[in-house]
């Protein structure tokens, strides 16, 4: 007749069965708040090629503004590199601090905002602007400060008892946008009324779209945090 494990071989069995589970559970888990710090990265980088798209209103030498639009480019391609990070560690992780399809939203988002930036810096390039209007600088600076509150909001995410700060950041990103499309509509208003010839009508006309687009991409931003917050409340 077998006989009966005793209390300590019960026990030593139980300790080792959790750590078999807690090796287990420790390879699932994102270590260190792994997605919080790749959405850190990726905003700061984004926060940096704002900065850098920004500048580009302010300078009319022409050697300048084309230093600015590969820096724009390069920064850029480090966003696409964080994101393809995110999308990796999405695929790779089982347990996430927030929904997947939230997470890959997300990263989405601010992806695009950074795409729309590149993308207007390529065509003031590409259809060699030679004049910037006000609108556009002021739709930069605008675009300036919506990409700074997202950063700000995205960081705030890594903690629930933030969740009033970025409501607040969420509040500012949208009425940002709004401002931005007022000042859209008057430059388009005024593009017309001031009978533009034909071509230099499109290209401005294009650069500001863009700018626009860019705004509310970041808007976007705003929208999936809104629904996470949602969600974990």
């Amino acid at each position: 007749m077998a006989s009966r494990p005793s209390r300590r071989a019960k026990a030593e069995k139980k300790t080792t069965n959790k750590m078999g589970f807690s090796k287990i559970f420790s390879f699932l888990v994102p270590k260190n708040g792994l997605f919080f710090d790749l959405f850190a990265e990726d905003t700061e980088n984004l926060v940096e090629q704002a900065r850098e798209f920004n500048k580009l209103f302010t300078t009319a030498d022409k050697a300048e503004q084309l230093t600015i639009i590969r820096k724009v480019k390069e920064l850029e391609n480090v966003g696409d590199e964080i994101t393809h990070r995110i999308f990796l560690e999405l695929s790779s992780n089982f347990i996430t601090p927030f929904d997947r399809e939230d997470i890959h939203e997300l990263a989405t988002c601010i992806d695009d905002i950074a795409d729309y930036i590149q993308g207007t810096a390529s065509r003031i390039e590409l259809y060699n602007v030679e004049e910037f209007s006000k609108t556009m600088e002021l739709l930069s600076e605008v675009l300036l400060k919506q990409v700074i509150e997202v950063d700000a909001a995205v960081k705030d995410m890594r903690n629930m008892r933030n969740a009033g700060r970025v409501r607040e950041a969420i509040v500012r990103i949208n009425s940002l946008e709004n401002h931005a499309d007022d000042l859209f509509d008057e430059a388009i208003a005024r593009l017309f009324a001031d009978e533009v010839p034909a071509l230099e009508l499109i290209k401005t006309k294009e650069v500001l779209s863009n700018l626009e687009t860019a705004t509310d991409k970041c808007e976007d931003v705003a929208n999936v945090l809104e629904s996470i917050l949602v969600k974990n409340s």
